[in-house]
């Protein structure tokens, strides 16, 4: 499959909103972009699966998603990295601006679903990701981005110039009940 190139796409978001800088910093076989309403089937799901069990809900529920996405400007920026040569998603995250009622009516970015396909790993796409999301947060205003992850991958996001940082907490909704928000 070839290439598709952005102008032909349907974005989330602008892709002059990425920073140019670090799209220069990939190979020339690799493209950082928004994620686009057509990349269901360019592997998104796969990608992300490397995270977590991952259902598929088929493609007319998973544009639903991207369109509810789209619908809030200014709040939610999820980007992939393409694979050229294939037309696949090898990469992909997501920052999320949460507006707040402190710090002067500040904002915070929230950075989510990393996930490298495991062929790629080792090939620093993820601190690509991490950049391109943290300029986004920051040029959005936030005073700071943050992220949970796991003790293991504290290493890598000191790489990326995060540092540790109070505790992360969570309650899970009881087995059963239905997955799907409600707004």
């Amino acid at each position: 499959m070839p290439f598709t190139p952005d102008a032909q796409l349907d974005l989330a978001f602008s892709a002059d909103l990425i920073p140019t800088e670090v799209a220069q910093q990939l190979p020339a076989e690799l493209h950082l972009r928004p994620l686009a309403s057509t990349d269901y089937h360019r592997g998104h799901l796969a990608v992300l699966s490397v995270l977590t069990v991952v259902t598929d809900p088929g493609e007319d529920a998973w544009r639903a998603q991207f369109e509810a996405v789209r619908a809030a400007p200014r709040t939610y920026y999820p980007i992939v990295i393409m694979d050229k040569p294939s037309d696949r998603i090898v990469a992909v995250g997501t920052t999320f601006i949460e507006r707040k009622f402190l710090r002067g009516l500040g904002c915070v970015g929230h950075i989510e679903d990393i996930a490298v396909d495991k062929s790629q790993q080792g090939k620093k796409l993820g601190l690509r990701i991490i950049h391109a999301l943290t300029a986004i947060s920051e040029n959005s205003g936030c005073y700071k981005t943050i992220l949970n992850c796991s003790d293991s991958n504290i290493p890598f996001y000191e790489k990326c110039g995060f540092q540790k940082k109070e505790n992360e907490m969570a309650k899970y909704a009881p087995e059963g009940r239905a997955q799907t928000p409600r707004l």
